[in-house]
C-alpha cells in the first residue's frame, strides 16, 4: 500500500519467510517507476530483516519499533480483510484459502478509496518528504 492514496500490490505467498520476503522485494521493486524509491514500513518479523535478503536499490526497509502494529497502516488492512471478507469461514484446502486470499484483496481494491482510508495515519504526512 501506498500511504494516502489506493495504489497497492500484493502477493499471495505460501510461506512467510525470508525467501517469501525476497520474491516480493524483488516482485515490488519492478514496479515502481524508473525515478521512485520505495520506503516499506514493515514490522520486526524476522524475516523482514534477514541479512539473507539482497533489498533491491529502488527500495528502503523501514522497521517499525518492536511491539507497535498500531504504527504500521498495513495492519488495518489485515483487520478489513478479515473482518469483511476472511473470518467465519471453514475452506477446505490450500487451493481455497488462495481463492479466497485473492478475492478478498481484489474486493479491497475496487472499493475505491479505501485503501487510502484505512492507511492513513496523521503521522504519515510529517514524515513524507
Amino acid at each position: 500500500m501506498e500511504p494516502g492514496t489506493d495504489n497497492a500490490f500484493a502477493l499471495v505467498m505460501p510461506y512467510a519467510d525470508t525467501a517469501a520476503m525476497q520474491a516480493f522485494l524483488d516482485r515490488f521493486s519492478k514496479t515502481l517507476a524508473e525515478d521512485d524509491h520505495a520506503a516499506m514500513i514493515l514490522d520486526q518479523a524476522g524475516w523482514h530483516g534477514s541479512n539473507d535478503l539482497a533489498v533491491p536499490a529502488n527500495v528502503t526497509l523501514a522497521p517499525l519499533p518492536a511491539y507497535s502494529p498500531e504504527l504500521n497502516p498495513v495492519e488495518r488492512v489485515w483487520l478489513y480483510l478479515k473482518e469483511r471478507f476472511l473470518s467465519h469461514r471453514l475452506l477446505p484446502d490450500y487451493d481455497a484459502i488462495v481463492d479466497a486470499a485473492c478475492d478478498a484483496w481484489n474486493r479491497l481494491v475496487a472499493e475505491a478509496g479505501r485503501i487510502k482510508s484505512l492507511c492513513s495515519y496523521p503521522w504519515i504526512p510529517a514524515v513524507n518528504v
